[in-house]
């Protein structure tokens, strides 16, 4: 049985409000406010078999990419010895010679693009596969010797490539680099 005024459960849809509004008089001196509080019950039915709708803005597949990078620097093995500014013809030597020297014939005829020669270093392109083997070679390289004729005493000072950094993306290899600028300057 349900209270008069009142509506049956049976008659009550699920979409509907009800309000339950609550009247307080609260007695200040001559003064008198009255404080209304309101309770909202929704019911929402239950969504759960249909699909959400979205759409899918991008799909990006990110592979392999055919070329890794390298940077490279001149570096020689006594303090007192300053290096020139190094130039296309003398990066593509070393790493000729260091290739050879490691893997043959088959080493000196590894494809190496100069991207960028600046000061004393440089980026170089090779193909992904052979990055490990083109490390490799430069790290294992004894180095050229170079002599500094700036008088009667030349003395022989040995010039190796350093290999600074290498990997298949050159924008975080970039990243790497100047970063380390922002310490040193």
């Amino acid at each position: 049985m349900t209270p008069p005024g009142a509506t049956p459960a049976a008659q009550t849809s699920s979409h509907e409000e009800e309000k339950q509004p609550e009247n307080e008089d609260i007695t200040m001196g001559n003064t008198t406010t009255a404080t209304t509080t309101t309770t909202t019950t929704t019911t929402k039915p239950n969504n759960s078999n249909k699909p959400k709708k979205g759409r899918e803005l991008m799909t990006c597949t990110i592979r392999a990419p055919p070329f890794a990078y390298a940077q490279l620097a001149v570096v020689s093995d006594t303090s007192s010895s300053t290096t020139d500014d190094l130039d296309a013809l003398q990066v593509r030597a070393y790493c000729t010679s260091a290739l050879r020297q490691f893997l043959g014939d088959t080493g000196a005829g590894m494809a190496v693009d100069i991207l960028s020669v600046t000061g004393s270093s440089c980026w170089v392109r090779v193909p992904r596969a052979d990055l490990g083997a083109f490390a490799a070679a430069l790290t294992a390289f004894g180095g050229v010797s170079s002599t500094n004729s700036g008088g009667g005493g030349a003395k022989a000072a040995m010039l190796v490539l350093q290999v600074r950094a290498c990997g298949d993306w050159l924008g975080s290899l970039i990243g790497r680099a100047e970063q380390g600028a922002l310490w040193t300057s």
